[in-house]
C-alpha cells in the first residue's frame, strides 16, 4: 500500500532529538500494521502536495501549530486537495489539525474553543459503533494538544465519538474519510514536553490536570488498528 503523509508542521527543534519529527511518529505506528507500505512524505506546510491524487492509496494529514482559519496559502491549497480526494473517493485520515482542516474543506467551521486548551489524555465515548471498530470497545481515550475544535459539522460528517469537552471528536464522512481530534501517534513523554513548553499560554491548573491524566491508559494502538480496518474497508 502506498501511504502519503500530508505533513503540516515540524516538531520544535528543541524536542527533535528526544522525540523525532512527525513523519517518523506516523511511520512507526503505521509500519507496525503495514510493514510493506511505500511511505511518502509531502510537506504540505511548505506548499508541497501530490501532483495526482492517485499517487497514493491512502493519505494522512498531520497536526499543526497553525489554525485552519489562518490566511495561509498552503492551508487553502490543502483544503482544495481534500475536496479532490473526496470526489475521487480516496481514503483520507485526519489527525488534530488534519481533523479540523477536513471539516473546513467539507463545509464545517473550526474556531478556538471557549473550553480552552485540551492537553494530556482526553476521555471519549463511542456514540456510533462501526464494523471497522475491531476489537470493539465503547470508548476511545487519546492524547490531545489543541485549542481549536470543530464547532459546526460539515454536511457529510457523522459524529462517531465525543465528550462534553470536545463533542465532535471522531468524525466519519461517507466510507472513505475519517478524522480524530486526538493524537494516536504521540507518546506520553512528548505530550508532557509540549505542556512544559507552553506554560506561558496554558493555565497552570490545566497543565497540572493534563500531566495527571497521563497516568491513564491510552488507546493509541487501538486507534491505529481501527484506522487500518477503516482503510481496508474503504478500499474494498
Amino acid at each position: 500500500m502506498k501511504v502519503g503523509l500530508l505533513q503540516c508542521d515540524d516538531v520544535n527543534e528543541l524536542l527533535l532529538p528526544a522525540h523525532g519529527n512527525y513523519p517518523e511518529m506516523f511511520e512507526l505506528a503505521l509500519r507496525k500494521r503495514l510493514p510493506q507500505m511505500d511511505y511518502r512524505i509531502y510537506p504540505a506546510h511548505k506548499g508541497e502536495l501530490p501532483g495526482d491524487p492517485h499517487e497514493c492509496d491512502l493519505y494522512v494529514i498531520s497536526g499543526s501549530k497553525h489554525g485552519v482559519y489562518e490566511q495561509l496559502d498552503w492551508i487553502r491549497s490543502l483544503e482544495g486537495f481534500i475536496a479532490t480526494l473526496w470526489s475521487e473517493r480516496k481514503p483520507l485520515i485526519g489527525v488534530c489539525f488534519g481533523h479540523q482542516v477536513m471539516a473546513t474543506a467539507m463545509g464545517g467551521e473550526v474556531r478556538k474553543s471557549d473550553r480552552g486548551w485540551g492537553v494530556g489524555v482526553s476521555f471519549n465515548q463511542i456514540h456510533e459503533p462501526k464494523p471497522w471498530m475491531q476489537p470493539i470497545q465503547d470508548k476511545i481515550d487519546l492524547i490531545v494538544s489543541h485549542q481549536d475544535q470543530v464547532v459546526e459539522l460539515p454536511p457529510h460528517a457523522q459524529v462517531i465519538a465525543g465528550s462534553d469537552f470536545c463533542p465532535n471528536y471522531l468524525l466519519q464522512y461517507g466510507d472513505h474519510f475519517l478524522s480524530v481530534q486526538g493524537h494516536p501517534e504521540f507518546e506520553k513523554a512528548y505530550s508532557e514536553a509540549l505542556m512544559d513548553m507552553r506554560t506561558a499560554s496554558i493555565p497552570p491548573a490545566r497543565v497540572r490536570a493534563g500531566k495527571a491524566s497521563l497516568h491513564a491508559a491510552v488507546d493509541s494502538d487501538l486507534m491505529f488498528d481501527w484506522i487500518i480496518n477503516f482503510v481496508q474497508q474503504a478500499r474494498g
